[in-house]
């Protein structure tokens, strides 16, 4: 099919945030339970999944749809037999935030064709905000254009760093002496490379992620001016469900120095 469109997509996300995401004051009473990664999962990610899905098969029948909520062997069939392109879904990233009250999560959408990712959008439902981006096209946050990171040291930035999926050498030097000025971990992969693509962190450093944590949020990036790729420095790619580890910044200068940084303390082998 060719290119859906941007903003029906972005309204679809939209609407599935305001009409299925509860008030907050009613998520304590939301059914929870873990996952066999240990991840949490509630009765609200599946409902979104599904409604969302039912949106996107109304608007574009032919193309399938792989959600995370769905078994690993549907996705990986849907990755096989969807070559012309299909939908990428998180319907709720940041559940264990959106559990307790911490209002940091997103829902994400990403058109994959080809096994690259063609358009993004992400909503972030407390702030209000949407980042869409479109190949070749450009990054926008609320329809405003999105450009590279203005600031040149890295001593000068604030970095959002995943502790827990690194380790050895990298890990240690990390908590000892790092090279920033500061460092976050927001526990939103989705929302982390959106803020990475507005320049609120400059740095980011992600031990595994799962496909559609990354399939939207690495475009929006990518279209915004910033660089990402794999800790050993190969492409994040789009048309796989392994983990993928990530290092990244919001401008390409930004990116070679932190790149290099890492390598000296990364243990090959034990990422990515």
């Amino acid at each position: 099919m060719p290119v859906p469109d941007i903003h029906v997509l972005e309204n679809i996300l939209i609407d599935a945030a305001q009409r299925y995401l509860p008030d907050s004051q009613a998520v304590g009473e939301i059914a929870q339970r873990a996952k066999p990664d240990g991840s949490v999962v509630t009765e609200v990610d599946a409902n979104l999944q599904h409604k969302i899905q039912a949106a996107l098969k109304a608007y574009s029948p032919q193309t399938p749809m792989l959600g995370e909520e769905m078994a690993h062997g549907e996705q990986q069939d849907m990755l096989t037999y969807s070559e012309q392109g299909l939908w990428v879904l998180d319907p709720l990233d940041g559940t264990t935030n959106f559990t307790v009250g911490f209002p940091i999560y997103g829902l994400s959408l990403a058109y994959v064709k080809n096994g690259e990712t063609q358009l993004a959008v992400i909503y972030d439902p407390n702030r209000a905000e949407s980042f869409t981006a479109k190949r070749g096209e450009g990054a926008y946050l609320n329809g405003q254009r999105l450009y590279p990171g203005r600031i040149d040291t890295l001593n000068s930035c604030v970095a959002n760093v995943d502790y827990k999926r690194l380790t050895g050498a990298l890990a240690e030097r990390l908590v000892s002496c790092p090279p920033y000025r500061s460092q976050r971990n927001m526990g939103s992969c989705v929302l982390e490379w959106c803020w990475l693509a507005a320049n609120r962190i400059q740095l980011y450093l992600h031990g595994g992620q799962h496909l559609w944590d990354h399939a939207a949020g690495h475009l929006i990036l990518s279209e915004s001016g910033g660089i990402a790729s794999r800790l050993e420095g190969k492409p994040i790619k789009s048309n796989k469900l392994i983990k993928q580890s990530a290092i990244a910044a919001c401008s390409p200068d930004l990116y070679d120095a932190w790149f290099e940084w890492v390598q000296m303390y990364n243990q090959p082998g034990r990422h990515g």
